[in-house]
């Protein structure tokens, strides 16, 4: 992990030296940040492995910086570079995979032709299939999944807009389901008036040829109720555990929105990986930057609950799932 570290600050050092070369008058510069944090009560069902805590847990705060210069009416060069802020723990990490300190460092090309990235950056198959139900405020949000969120040693591609279909395609070095192994992804969408439906398959190679197919659909019903569902499977040559042939992880999301206040509730079967997960929140928007939330989060074995300002490394899997109370805010700020 110490190597993949200094990897991605040389990313991030060569993403800054390759958009420094265009000229400065033609050069948008913007900087963002998110500092997300909340107090939670983590009660575990196995008590003889971890006792209930409270404290204080990041919710994914970062701070970035992004970079755009046009080289025509076609063609635009762009650059992102993303840190995470573990404000618990106060570290440049992620808060769950507490080795990452890089989210995103990417460079790319955008135009009539699509989006192409390289990079470290957010995945083609979660933007099609798991995001449409990750749409909780705290640290908790997205676990009902399978697949990952953000890798390095990428490359993406997103197609333009045909008649309401689109298309995203990725490869990623030694990021599948070993180290050594390669992936691929690739996911089809279309879009509706308000309602999309995307289908996508996340593969993870390796001896055990281990797939993963989603399909998902996004509908905002009206502009107070949001509606999201996934399902994905394992296609794989595992018969048991994690990745077995067969486990299906489903969601049903639901949101309602009435001026300043969204009223959240999801409800996932996951197998081998949280099995029966319940989740529900509040999240007042008290200004365009600033926003609480409060949440209450229910799994029945173990898939997210850890130690007291631990990540991922620190999973209690013993502790056979268990109940979390958190309240927290998120205030987001940028500058031109």
């Amino acid at each position: 992990m110490h190597d993949k570290k200094i990897s991605y600050m040389s990313k991030g050092v060569t993403l800054l030296a390759l958009v420094a070369t265009a000229p400065a008058a033609a050069l948008d510069v913007s900087f963002y940040g998110s500092l997300r944090v909340a107090g939670e009560y983590v009660d575990p069902d196995n008590q003889a492995t971890l006792d209930s805590y409270t404290g204080l847990r990041d919710a994914y705060s970062r701070i970035g910086v992004n970079f755009e210069h046009a080289f025509n009416d076609s063609v635009t060069g762009y650059a992102k570079l993303e840190l995470p802020l573990d404000i618990a723990n106060l570290a440049v990490q992620d808060p769950w995979d507490q080795d990452e300190d890089i989210r995103i460092g990417k460079v790319g090309l955008k135009g009539r032709f699509g989006d192409i990235a390289v990079g470290q950056m957010w995945l083609p198959y979660y933007n099609a299939i798991a995001y449409p139900v990750d749409m909780f405020s705290s640290y908790y949000s997205g676990f009902a999944t399978y697949t990952s969120f953000r890798k390095g040693d990428t490359v993406t591609y997103y197609s333009p807009a045909f008649s309401g279909f689109s298309f995203g395609a990725a490869f990623s070095k030694d990021n599948g389901w070993t180290d050594e192994d390669d992936r691929l992804q690739g996911t089809v969408s279309y879009k509706f008036d308000n309602l999309t439906i995307a289908g996508g398959v996340d593969d993870f190679g390796g001896d055990d040829n281990v797939r993963l197919w989603g399909l998902s659909g996004a509908w905002q019903a009206t502009d107070q109720i949001y509606i999201g569902a996934k399902i994905e499977t394992f296609d794989s040559d595992i018969t048991s555990g994690y990745g077995a042939d067969g486990d299906i992880a489903a969601n049903l999301y639901g949101g309602y929105t009435m001026g300043k206040h969204t009223f959240k509730g999801m409800i996932a079967q996951v197998d081998n990986y949280g099995e029966t997960i319940a989740h529900v929140g509040y999240d007042f928007q008290y200004n365009k930057d600033l926003k609480f939330f409060a949440e209450y989060y229910f799994e029945e074995t173990t898939a997210a609950i850890t130690t007291k300002r631990g990540g991922f490394a620190e999973t209690c899997y013993a502790c056979d799932g268990g109940n979390v109370f958190t309240v927290g805010l998120r205030y987001d700020f940028s500058a031109p």
